[in-house]
């Protein structure tokens, strides 16, 4: 009863004109920019961090979820008519989605990824619905040496967000701790690598370094590179699956929704593993793999509800724990910061109205989706006919006014233009800056509560293993320690996401 009292509470606060508003303008900008090939969530909601200054804390959250996954049901749109993943997620849509419209199914293909991704999206919502009353209970016995063992698992976990080279992942945390001490101590008052400038007293600007490290860097490599696009010219019909069709694509739906929703829990998870995982086991129980690859519609079902799910579980560890599983979840707890919202269990219980309104919304969010995907393919479809060269100083412009707009400061755009070339050599050196952003967040909140311990245990530091929760947090922490720089799991980082 609980829960259903906090949902009725949650959709008093999403059904209001302006959350409505704010919902669909996120869903709508997620399907264009994932539609639009280069551009992404977390360099759109990059630059859009410096317009939620303006925005309650609920209408911020909301329109930036939205833009998240809204960006999976428009990079379908993409790589089913051009070939051409529009989000990361969709990659493998491309291998069926793309060949079932050279066939003349497009808009059939088109209709089972928005309904295997309106489904997965309402599962994965009631799967936040669900856990997080259990989640808030948990919370009250949280006290600084807790918060500081969640943070130190979170660093670690942050590991797994990126691709890659172990090495590199934990260096791009050590960068964003060091960048985190830049400023004013908050205990003792005293300047920290500050060099005398008057602009880094308060520290380095958040919105600045997202924007520098994601939009601007992803600006300067997209414009560097060749677009290739070959639309299906033919006009899209038929925008519901057969019979047959629809026989195939259920039973792929059901499971590629139970796998995104169990893969989004966990740190590196999320839509892109969601769907390459899906599509390989569907492959491997199929009767006839042979039709993968050559238009086969569960090589399109199972892994757009994958990613779908997975992109909507990957909000519980960062709504109910304060810890992402990638890199928007990241930005997303970026953005709470910005409005004075510390991310963690508390939030469900000081901050109810905006926890439940922001799982309200994304029922809101996902039929919205459905319902303005399907009419508006004719215009995606003229979308994708905009040459990038005509985008992207755009792009930069108004990213340049909403930087300059956050503190109406010019020192904001010197700031955002040294972390684009920071970023764009992150980019060379196949770092991913992602767990530099987290390292960013998490440090100096780490470095707070591990001086609150200290204080409260008089100096003992056993306190964070005398305490059961924090062991506990300590000893899950050594156990992905454990897990991250074990053979296997260092040889499969190198193997997964080859497309990035």
């Amino acid at each position: 009863m609980d829960m259903l009292s906090h949902l009725a509470s949650g959709f008093d606060t999403a059904l209001t004109l302006q959350n409505i508003m704010f919902c669909f303008i996120g869903v709508l900008l997620g399907t264009a920019i994932g539609v639009l090939p280069g551009l992404g969530p977390l360099a759109t909601i990059a630059m859009l961090l410096p317009m939620t200054y303006s925005l309650e804390p609920v209408s911020a959250l909301i329109m930036l979820s939205g833009i998240y996954y809204g960006a999976q049901y428009g990079g379908s749109t993409t790589a089913i008519l051009v070939n051409l993943p529009g989000e990361s997620g969709s990659v493998v849509t491309c291998l069926d989605g793309h060949q079932m419209a050279l066939k003349g199914r497009a808009g059939s293909a088109l209709a089972i990824a928005a309904l295997g991704s309106f489904f997965a999206g309402t599962v994965g919502t009631l799967l936040i619905a669900g856990f997080s009353p259990y989640l808030s209970r948990l919370a009250m016995s949280f006290g600084p040496a807790e918060y500081f063992s969640l943070m130190v698992l979170g660093l670690v976990a942050a590991v797994m967000l990126a691709s890659g080279g172990l090495l590199k992942a934990i260096a791009m945390i050590l960068v964003g701790l060091l960048l985190g001490t830049v400023g004013t101590d908050v205990t003792s008052g005293v300047q920290r690598f500050t060099f005398g400038s008057f602009e880094l007293v308060d520290g380095l600007e958040f919105v600045a370094l997202a924007m520098g490290l994601f939009a601007f860097s992803d600006i300067i490599a997209n414009a560097a590179g060749k677009e290739k696009r070959q639309l299906v010219t033919e006009k899209v019909g038929g925008l519901w699956p057969s019979r047959e069709e629809f026989r195939r694509s259920w039973k792929p739906v059901l499971r590629g929704t139970a796998l995104g929703s169990f893969l989004g829990l966990l740190p590196g998870g999320g839509a892109t593993l969601s769907s390459f995982a899906s599509y390989m086991i569907e492959k491997k129980i199929s009767k006839t793999p042979e039709r993968f690859g050559k238009g086969a519609p569960e090589g399109v079902a199972a892994p757009e509800a994958a990613n779908n799910a997975g992109a909507q579980s990957s909000f519980i560890p960062m709504l109910t724990l304060g810890i992402p599983g990638n890199g928007v979840m990241a930005m997303m707890i970026g953005a709470m910061m910005i409005h004075d919202i510390v991310p963690g269990p508390q939030v469900m219980t000081a901050n109810a109205d905006l926890f439940w309104g922001l799982v309200a919304s994304m029922w809101i969010g996902n039929l919205m989706l459905v319902i303005i995907n399907l009419p508006l393919i004719g215009i995606w479809v003229r979308f994708l006919q905009i040459p990038y060269s005509l985008l992207y100083p755009a792009i930069i412009i108004f990213s340049m006014i909403g930087l300059y707009t956050v503190e109406n400061r010019i020192s904001a755009i010197y700031m955002g233009a040294g972390f684009a070339l920071v970023g764009y050599l992150f980019n060379r050196l196949r770092c991913e800056p992602a767990p530099l952003l987290l390292g960013f967040i998490l440090g100096p909140m780490m470095e707070e509560y591990l001086r609150r311990a200290m204080l409260l245990s008089r100096g003992d530091p056993s306190v964070f293993v005398t305490r059961p929760l924090s062991a506990a947090m300590l000893l899950l922490t050594v156990l992905l320690l454990i897990t991250i720089v074990s053979p296997f799991v260092r040889r499969k980082r190198k193997e997964v996401f080859v497309e990035d």
